[in-house]
């Protein structure tokens, strides 16, 4: 059974930092990974997402550099770390994973999904 498990969300205050983790079981040999999100009252958008080897990656613009994914094969997790935080970033961020090694940002492209992990930025 594949399960892909994130964590790592909070409420935090305009400026800060988080860092998003989404372990993986059930599968032999991940493929691409990424993070999409979804405000309240929008539709899921997406964030960031990575190669099976991590050597590619890519992102959305309305991140602005804020964001960095990263992945560690060997604990098959991946990670999204997340800076100067603002509150339009208050969503549920999903991560998900594919077979396909390469990396898209077209979330129907993903067959697996986490539970999703609450972001909360105010003051």
């Amino acid at each position: 059974q594949v399960q892909l498990v994130d964590s790592g969300g909070g409420s935090v205050q305009p400026g800060g930092s988080l860092r998003l983790s989404c372990t993986a079981s059930g599968l032999t040999n991940t493929g691409a990974m990424g993070w999409f999100r979804q405000a309240p009252g929008k539709e899921r958008e997406f964030v960031a997402a990575i190669s099976r080897d991590g050597v590619f990656t890519n992102y959305a613009d309305s991140v602005d550099n804020r964001f960095t994914i990263s992945r560690d094969n060997a604990k098959n997790t991946a990670y999204l770390r997340v800076n100067d935080l603002k509150p339009e970033d208050t969503a549920v961020y999903y991560c998900a994973a594919r077979a396909s090694s390469i990396p898209s940002s077209r979330d129907a492209e993903y067959k697996f999904w986490g539970q999703g992990t609450q972001v909360t930025v105010s003051s």
